[in-house]
């Protein structure tokens, strides 16, 4: 027998090798790039928690609705806040404010999701 007629039945499959390796490749960065979206919008509203609490706190004492200032700051950062809860000392002048809020992401391949973060942050009695 000649040795083409050997490997005849071989030919073409390099060829399907390189597209499967290129396939599990392709999905392998599909979800990667899909996973670190999902963790940049958890960053984006761990952020917009964090900001809304501290607008709220530097409220506290100086008159105004420190919950309505935390909505403005979310809405400013792409984030809505779902809960606002004020705890003043009998003073009125200082104090804890807890935000909760949640914030929509469009994800490829999964489509829209919502995520979500908390935030708390104070003023101390004496602090401007």
């Amino acid at each position: 027998m000649s040795r083409s007629r050997l490997h005849n039945g071989d030919r073409g499959s390099a060829a399907v090798w390189v597209l499967a390796c290129s396939a599990v490749v392709l999905a392998v960065g599909a979800v990667v790039v899909v996973q670190t979206l999902a963790v940049l919008a958890r960053h984006r509203a761990e952020a917009a928690a964090d900001l809304a609490a501290l607008a709220a706190a530097g409220r506290i004492g100086a008159g105004g609705d420190p919950c309505a200032a935390a909505r403005v700051v979310a809405a400013a950062n792409g984030a809505t806040v779902r809960a606002c809860r004020v705890s003043l000392d009998p003073s009125g002048r200082s104090g804890t404010v807890r935000v909760q809020v949640s914030a929509r992401v469009d994800l490829p391949l999964v489509g829209p999701r919502q995520t979500g973060a908390r935030a708390r942050a104070g003023r101390l009695p004496g602090r401007w």
